[in-house]
């Protein structure tokens, strides 16, 4: 089973983030327009503080009638998430994943700082790529073609 850094090496270290003072407002432009489901949530230092997701959205504004132009990220977000670093596999990225029923993983380094993000679409992508290349290489053997 691969590693976190598998999946980062494929897909980039590239991450969204949105200012803990934006308006929620603001960081749902950010998700919609980047097509994604969550944000890192860090200061002017870069440093990382949470996470914003459309669950967050979801229970911390909708559903307390809140209004998405005066609350702050800061208010609604997600503190101290579970994070994981490149040296975790696959395997145990997904069972937190369900365990905790979370969608998005921070990645982070030894010191703590942010260094990725990953997604259980990832996680899944990941896994079906690799069971594809099993797969293919169990039919080349089969067939006598595998070298």
């Amino acid at each position: 089973m691969g590693r976190v850094r598998n999946i980062l090496v494929g897909k980039g270290h590239a991450v969204y983030s949105v200012h803990p003072d934006s308006t929620v407002y603001e960081a749902l432009k950010v998700l919609v327009d980047r097509n994604v489901g969550a944000l890192v949530v860090v200061d002017e230092g870069e440093r990382f503080l949470g996470i914003f997701s459309e669950r967050d959205y979801a229970r911390r504004v909708i559903l307390k009638g809140r209004a998405s132009k005066e609350t702050t990220i800061r208010e609604i977000m997600t503190e101290h998430p579970i994070t994981v670093t490149e040296d975790e596999t696959i395997e145990n990225c997904m069972c937190k994943m369900t365990d905790k029923r979370i969608r998005h993983l921070p990645v982070v380094d030894d010191n703590g700082r942010l260094i990725g993000l990953i997604s259980i679409g990832d996680v899944v992508k990941y896994i079906m790529d690799e069971q594809k290349h099993i797969i293919e290489n169990l039919e080349c053997y089969i067939h006598g073609t595998h070298h």
